[in-house]
């Protein structure tokens, strides 16, 4: 008994002594003292069915175990109390703490989920397509052969591959044969060929957007980047005019810009609209009066337009006696640049964090 009491006692000094804060400390207790299976408790349980003799001989050395544990327990938890109240003290806690980093949404992000919001208001559909296209859906479909001179518009960066001819294309309609002859593939260098993807498959009425990346291979500088984003428009129906484009657009920019906003429709030319438009409006920021964004002319072009032209109607299967559309395409990077009044588009693709912490 003796035996097992020193090594008992040489065991629970040497945990207490080691022990690292209060909890730990707590367990040891527990475990030692513990009124149901402490190991001092079981042996302290046990006296009852000794002897006399052992009784009066082991009854005194439990007690005095007893006392010497409780006592070490104590001055060790008084020692970490100490040391906890020494590091409190080497903190000022009236001191304000360091401001936590949060993350920002890039400026092209926030516009074109605004611009989704609005669109999805007015019942448009949302559409995606590939960023890798085929000269076919970013050409020809478009209005746009091969050897026509609107193809110069397009800077384009043309992918390498194998060509893929099929085995039997005695079977195949003239639509088909078309697609597989024009299998070269490109980045695409506007988000139109979407309009011909989504009307193959879907048939009239309806009204889509198509956000999205867009390639071109030119210089970049203050206005112009390799790669940028576009968010195209696309109506279809029996009767679609120019006053559903117009109701439409003003709408757009009346929700967008948070204000009522003077629209210019002007001439212009794109190979899969007739008539084609270039849309203005009235300078957001000087009212028309003339300023450094608008060029002291009072006016932004923000979007090109028009309405679908036939040949477009005959790609996607159509009949364009049967039906009229309009579209339309923004650049999502100026109207950023509109908006949160951004001199160089070159900022967004910089990496740098001091801009995009200022959204």
């Amino acid at each position: 008994m003796r035996i097992d009491l020193e090594k008992l006692k040489k065991e629970a000094l040497g945990l207490i002594s080691g022990v690292k804060d209060a909890k730990a400390l707590e367990d040891l207790r527990i475990k030692y003292l513990g009124r149901t299976n402490g190991e001092l408790t079981k042996l302290m349980k046990s006296l009852p069915k000794m002897s006399l003799a052992d009784r009066r001989k082991f009854g005194p050395l439990l007690n005095s175990l007893k006392r010497e544990l409780e006592a070490a327990l104590e001055n060790k938890l008084a020692a970490l109390k100490a040391q906890s109240s020494k590091l409190k003290a080497s903190i000022d806690i009236t001191m304000p703490g360091k401001k936590v980093s949060l993350g920002h949404l890039h400026p092209l992000t926030m516009v074109e989920k605004e611009i989704r919001e609005i669109f999805t208001a007015l019942n448009f559909s949302i559409v995606e397509g590939p960023e890798v296209e085929s000269e076919y859906y970013n050409f020809d479909a478009l209005n746009i052969p091969k050897d026509h001179p609107a193809r110069e518009m397009w800077d384009t960066f043309w992918l390498r591959q194998n060509e893929q001819l099929t085995n039997n294309k005695k079977q195949l309609t003239k639509s088909e044969k078309l697609k597989v002859n024009s299998s070269k593939l490109l980045l695409r260098t506007h988000t139109s060929p979407v309009q011909i993807r989504y009307m193959e498959t879907h048939q009239p009425p309806f009204q889509i957007i198509v956000p999205g990346r867009v390639f071109r291979y030119e210089a970049t500088d203050v206005s112009h980047e390799t790669n940028f984003h576009q968010v195209e428009g696309l109506m279809v129906g029996k009767d679609i005019n120019l006053a559903n484009f117009k109701f439409v657009i003003g709408e757009f920019f009346k929700r967008l810009f948070k204000k009522n906003v003077v629209i210019r429709l002007r001439p212009s030319y794109f190979p899969f609209v007739e008539p084609g438009l270039e849309v203005d409006v009235k300078c957001v920021r000087c009212g028309g009066k003339g300023c450094g964004l608008c060029k002291e002319s009072g006016w932004l072009e923000v979007m090109g337009a028009g309405m679908v032209h036939p040949k477009v109607f005959e790609a996607a299967g159509y009949n364009p006696r049967d039906f009229r559309g309009f579209a339309f395409g923004l650049g999502l990077e100026r109207i950023a640049m509109i908006k949160y009044n951004i001199p160089d588009i070159r900022l967004f693709y910089s990496g740098d964090l001091r801009f995009i912490k200022q959204f």
